[in-house]
């Protein structure tokens, strides 16, 4: 048995009425009527004169009935040019809270819908977010601190912001299409919108996975939606269609709109038109002619499309364009739009019903593209029709029209919640100031509000039924900020230094509103802190014990024939990595203080530092023996007494080295040096030898030289 359906297509120029019988899985299109208004009830798709409308529908059912039997019910469609499309981002400080949640980016995500909504109704102060149904929305942009982003999911930074593309219905669109409809003694049986019509007609869910651009273009709108990933992305509307070609041929041919408007038809199916203008002159014109001075309008028609057709699809080209509508048979309009896409001649068509699947028609009924939308809104209002649900959010009840799978952003969105109170309020933030710089301590994060779908815990991405119960339960307000020193600070606040060789830690010197503190004290609104980590080689050395660094390097001198010395090496000396300092020095992480005591210095100490001779030597060879004949050279005097080299010098003392004149080296002076001795049962007499030659004991001897005693033994006669 078949099934008929009676659908309406109510347009800006007339209502087209249809009778479509369902056979098994396919459509047969059994009558058409198209009745044109003959007042001005239509702006933009949306009926401003109900009684006007009503009349044309009734004048549409009554034909139908005569032909078809009694009608009550009817689909219908809201027009596509009636949705209103937004772009709007929403911000969010991420600095010093955790990674970034899904359910945070849910949440963001509301908040641009919600500020498309608040844009939407800027300049319409009469009118409040209840007044619009959301019937879908697309995320164009994720940035992390200004730069554009894949995810959010899991990332960290200062500011986190989400651009989308969202589309409403206003209310009235519907509204006014249920009074016509009930003037006209008939039941709203289904209702779709006619983009989404016209994609179910067209574009079955198997290609929907794909990036295509539908577009109606009719008399004064050319309606655009936009498929991608199994759903409808975007809708949008361009204020311009047929009629503008139609006005560029009146206007260059002097014709009246009417004629205008059949000479434009007739070339896209006639090699010549023939013209009469509003003077009687008549003549025919070759078609590629006609086309040329109009070139100009077909243009911009186009290029507006696909400006737009880019803007809704995040400011890419679509993959294809499928064209329908009367304006689609507009010459060149296919080459135009691919030309402004930067897509292949191939990727831009006309469809008509025979890209309809599985649809078969009466014969006086033509297969042109302007039917398309008509028999697409009895099917999808069939097959997908639109119906209200009704559903409590927090006690409140809110209608929703189930224009695609409802969510609970959905419910939020009309029940009017803030995106802001899904968050517990952050605690009261806390300024400082840290060495003259203004450093502000965020309070707690709010926790996330909950919510309930029956009961159970959902997300804002959870799918809705008619009658769920959602509960919101509004999360805990964030703690007031607090903080100590200790929490301003990293680990570079601390120096590690030697001090010969033993490890120490320099601590921070800390004042808050100038009195003294440590790392553990505790932070109010508008403290002043300073911190200093410059530390001194003297503070470290009182803060560690060590002695007062003043008598450190200081001049360490004494007089030598009354000239003065300073002997650095027996004065009290500090070092920092090997190099002499002050006490006032700045020390590093890292450094490393040598101390050296003062050294109380002999005489002898002190000739060594002058490298001072003290001994007058001779080193020579006395009966093959190495010896060394030695005398002072000086008598020594500190602060005019004779001393020993042994004497303790202090720091200032006089020390005076007079030098003794001696005679030279000789001979006998080398017994002083010698044990030798001559043998006790020695009889006889002895030579002195010097380098091997005779000497006498007065002789002078030098360094070097060999000296020996030849004994001569007494010979018996």
């Amino acid at each position: 048995m078949t099934e008929k359906l009676f659908a309406l297509d109510i347009g800006t120029r007339s209502v087209v009425g249809i009778i479509l019988e369902q056979i098994d899985e396919g459509y047969h299109v059994v009558d058409l009527i198209s009745k044109e208004h003959k007042e001005r009830a239509m702006v933009d798709g949306q009926i401003h004169n109900v009684v006007y409308v009503a009349n044309v529908i009734s004048q549409v059912k009554a034909e139908l009935e005569e032909r078809h039997g009694p009608l009550t019910k009817v689909s219908v469609a809201a027009a596509g040019r009636s949705l209103k499309t937004e772009q709007a981002s929403s911000k969010l400080s991420i600095q010093h809270r955790p990674a970034l949640t899904e359910t945070d980016i849910d949440r963001l995500e509301l908040a641009a819908v919600q500020e498309a909504q608040a844009k939407l109704l800027e300049h319409k102060e009469d009118l409040k977010g209840s007044h619009y149904y959301c019937v879908g929305y697309s995320v164009l942009y994720y940035r992390l601190d200004g730069e554009e982003i894949g995810s959010l999911i899991d990332q960290q930074g200062t500011e986190a912001s989400i651009e989308v593309i969202a589309t409403f219905l206003p209310r009235v669109v519907v509204e006014s299409l249920i009074a016509a409809l009930k003037r006209a003694n008939l039941e709203m049986d289904g209702l779709t919108l006619e983009p989404i019509a016209a994609i179910n007609a067209l574009i079955p869910p198997s290609m929907r996975r794909l990036n295509v651009a539908l577009v109606d273009i009719g008399a004064g709108t050319s309606d655009i939606a936009i498929t991608d990933q199994s759903t409808v992305i975007a809708y949008g509307m361009v204020p311009t269609a047929g009629d503008e070609i139609t006005e560029a041929l009146s206007d260059h041919y002097l014709l009246d709109f009417p004629v205008a408007e059949t000479v434009k038809r007739e070339l896209s199916v006639s090699e010549h038109v023939t013209i009469t203008d509003i003077l009687g002159f008549e003549q025919q014109i070759h078609s590629t002619e006609v086309i040329s001075h109009i070139q100009g309008a077909i243009q911009h028609l186009s290029t507006n499309i696909a400006q737009e057709i880019k803007r809704l699809n995040s400011g890419q080209s679509p993959k294809a364009v499928l064209l329908i509508g009367g304006g689609s048979l507009t010459p060149n309009i296919t080459k135009e739009i691919s030309l402004a896409l930067d897509l292949p001649d191939q990727r831009v068509a006309v469809r008509d019903l025979n890209a309809i699947q599985n649809l078969t028609r009466e014969n006086h009924i033509p297969a042109t593209p302007e039917l398309v939308t008509p028999i697409g809104i009895a099917i999808a209002a069939q097959n997908t029709p639109i119906k209200y649900m009704s559903l409590t959010v927090n006690e409140q009840v809110v209608r929703l029209f189930e224009l695609k799978e409802m969510t609970v952003t959905d419910a939020l969105l009309a029940a009017n919640i803030v995106a802001s109170k899904l968050y517990g309020k952050p605690g009261l933030a806390m300024s400082v100031q840290l060495n003259g710089q203004t450093i502000h301590i965020p309070g707690n994060l709010g926790s996330p509000t909950r919510i309930l779908i029956n009961g159970e815990e959902a997300s804002m991405k959870a799918t809705i039924e008619n009658g769920d119960f959602i509960e919101l339960i509004e999360g805990q307000d964030g703690k007031p900020a607090t903080a100590t020193i200790a929490d301003l600070l990293d680990e570079a606040s601390n120096k590690i230094i030697k001090v010969n060789d033993q490890t120490y830690t320099i601590s921070s010197t800390i004042l808050v509103n100038g009195v003294p503190a440590n790392k553990e004290t505790s932070l109010q609104e508008g403290d002043v802190i300073f911190v200093s980590t410059d530390t001194t080689v003297e503070e470290a050395l009182q803060q560690f014990g060590f002695e007062h660094s003043a008598h450190y390097n200081e001049p360490t001198y004494y007089y030598l024939n009354d000239q003065k010395l300073n002997m650095t090496a027996f004065q009290a000396q500090l070092t920092v990595n090997g190099l002499n300092v002050q006490g006032h020095h700045i020390l590093q992480d890292g450094d490393h203080i040598l101390l050296q005591e003062a050294i109380k210095p002999t005489v002898e100490d002190f000739t060594k530092q002058l490298n001072m001779t003290l001994l007058d030597q001779c080193q020579l060879t006395f009966q093959h023996e190495e010896i060394v004949l030695q005398r002072p050279l000086y008598n020594i005097y500190v602060n005019g007494q004779e001393c020993s080299l042994d004497t303790i010098l202090s720091i200032g003392d006089r020390i005076q080295f007079v030098q003794i004149e001696y005679s030279q080296w000789t001979f006998q002076d080398v017994f002083k040096y010698t044990n030798w001795s001559l043998p006790r049962d020695f009889k006889g007499t002895f030579e002195l030898l010097r380098n091997g030659e005779k000497a006498q004991f007065d002789a002078p001897v030098f360094g070097g030289d060999t000296l020996n005693l030849q004994l001569i033994p007494t010979t018996l006669v």
